[in-house]
């Protein structure tokens, strides 16, 4: 049984050999093998020689495009910065002193650089790995990228003071959304994954009424292409259940500080839960206290379930606590 097979084998509900492990490494992944995250960020071929080395050598069942939010953002118009060390930055973020959506480009995914960076990564994913192990698109949430064209801070203003833009804002946000996602599709991503890592800090009632049903559109969009879901919202999601359950995704994210046992009950057997291990205290830690933190979280919830932290892999982790995470333990799939 291959990565893939097993990968696809979990999230239908078969028997596999063991869970399929799918980490997200950004920086670690670009300086394991000699290199940087503003590389790994700025070109794809840096970007997939990591995250195939990595996975081959520590034991991973899928690899992934995600590097950073600006890839849609950069595609609006907006100039981004890379650092050597550091996340990319925006310069300044398009929407940040006006709200004008229509001095927008609009961004297309085979011509925007960062877009077409991303798409090639898969491309190259699957000449390169195709039907051996699971390829991970990326996009951003409607209101992850909402933020990123706004700025936090304005975009949570919109929310409550002008709602009807902040709703047109991340309609359009869907739309790039669904463009980059089927561009992904089409070059080999088995899977899409969709941040909105913002959706965290609003109520459960704005969630619901406002970011969820476009969310909803995005995922159902991605899903008549032929591909999974992987809902990755950053913090604690606990209040948002409710909602994320609605959205019928394949694969949930959930991190260090939502209980998993809770997270089950409310989105129902058939959504594989990834996670939920401390990135920081428990991958920093002893390779024991990471298989234990393991076999917790799987006894918690459960097939079908994916081992993960409960984020990124940061960077620092000690080689063996990534091979203890991604090693294959006396807990087996059934």
């Amino acid at each position: 049984m291959n990565s893939y097979e097993r990968y696809v084998g979990m999230l239908r509900g078969e028997r596999v050999d063991f869970v399929p492990r799918v980490p997200i490494l950004m920086r670690l992944a670009a300086e394991h093998i000699g290199s940087n995250y503003g590389a790994f960020a700025s070109d794809y071929r840096v970007l997939v020689e990591s995250n195939l080395r990595c996975a081959e050598e520590f034991g991973m069942d899928q690899v992934s495009t995600i590097s950073d939010p600006y890839r849609e953002t950069q595609g609006f118009g907006a100039e981004v910065l890379y650092e050597r060390d550091n996340v990319p930055r925006c310069r300044k973020h398009p929407l940040e002193e006006g709200k004008s959506l229509s001095s927008l480009p609009r961004p297309d995914p085979l011509k925007s650089e960062r877009m077409l960076d991303r798409v090639n990564a898969v491309r190259s994913y699957k000449a390169r790995a195709g039907g051996r192990c699971s390829i991970l698109g990326w996009v951003e949430g409607p209101a992850a990228e909402a933020a990123d064209l706004r700025m936090v801070g304005n975009f949570l203003v919109d929310l409550m003071d002008d709602e009807p833009y902040a709703c047109e804002l991340m309609d359009l946000c869907v739309k790039v959304g669904v463009d980059f996602a089927r561009a992904q599709v089409e070059a080999g991503a088995d899977t899409i994954g969709l941040g909105d890592a913002i959706a965290s800090q609003v109520s459960p009632a704005l969630y619901e009424r406002l970011i969820q049903p476009r969310e909803k559109r995005l995922i159902q969009a991605i899903q008549k292409m032929g591909a999974r879901v992987r809902l990755h919202i950053c913090g604690n999601i606990t209040r948002l259940l409710p909602g994320i359950a609605d959205l019928r995704v394949e694969v949930l994210d959930v991190d260090h500080m939502v209980d998993m046992a809770g997270t089950r009950r409310a989105v129902g057997s058939k959504v594989a839960l990834a996670g939920n291990i401390d990135p920081v205290e428990v991958l920093r830690g002893t390779p024991e206290g990471i298989a234990e933190s393991m076999r917790r979280s799987y006894e918690a919830v459960g097939n079908p379930f994916l081992v993960n932290a409960g984020c990124e892999i940061p960077a620092g982790t000690p080689a063996e606590n990534l091979r203890a995470l991604c090693r294959p333990l006396a807990f087996q799939a059934h």
